[in-house]
């Protein structure tokens, strides 16, 4: 028995290795360069493991942003709570949700999936298996917003129309930033236009 989970530990350890540097490759060789010699290499396992697990690109690849979203936004979540901890309620705490929210599209997870949604463009194979990827990553991406708002943001009426502006406008304004690198997330105009819709949709009824 112990031979046995030495066994299925090694092989998931094996397995977040290869998921974890099909990420990397992502993000720093995009999609035409993560190759699967590139990904084995940045792992540092055989080919033969790495064809054990995933027999095909394209599936190591989907599996990538399947843990991508199971751990890597998991963490983000954890990070960006930890840092509201003893941010009480109010104005302030929504300006510093936003902040966070939006150093969120600047982070590895984002920047794989754009890799991914580009090629899937033109790959209608891809792009039939990334769609339910995509609407698990937007889920986990709104759950990340549901934990850091607080229950008096999250109770708001119009928090779901906040949530949903928020991250489809800063989803599109992050696009150029793959092509801007001297372009600083921290000091773009949006912020201050997202704040202030933020305060006009909670604050200007008294409900917040």
């Amino acid at each position: 028995m112990t031979e046995t989970r030495n066994r299925q530990d090694r092989a998931a350890g094996s397995r977040t290795l290869i998921l974890d540097a099909a990420v990397a490759c992502l993000v720093e060789l995009g999609y035409a360069g993560a190759s699967t010699l590139a990904i084995q290499a940045k792992a540092g396992v055989s080919r033969g493991r790495l064809l054990h697990h995933f027999p095909s690109r394209d599936e190591l690849l989907l599996a990538a942003t399947q843990h991508l979203t199971a751990s890597r936004l998991l963490q983000t979540e954890e990070r960006v709570v930890a840092l509201l901890a003893d941010v009480p309620e109010g104005r302030g705490r929504v300006e510093r949700c936003i902040d966070l929210l939006w150093a969120t599209f600047h982070e590895p997870p984002f920047w794989a999936a754009v890799e991914l949604w580009t090629a899937a463009r033109t790959d209608p194979a891809l792009a039939a298996a990334l769609r339910p990827q995509e609407r698990a990553l937007r889920n986990a991406i709104r759950r990340v917003g549901e934990r850091i708002w607080g229950p008096a943001v999250c109770a708001h009426p119009n928090y779901p129309e906040l949530g949903e502006l928020l991250f489809t406008s800063m989803r599109g304004a992050a696009l150029p930033y793959m092509f801007e690198h001297r372009r600083r997330p921290g000091s773009d105009p949006h912020l201050a236009l997202w704040k202030s819709l933020a305060h006009r949709l909670l604050f200007a009824d008294g409900q917040c």
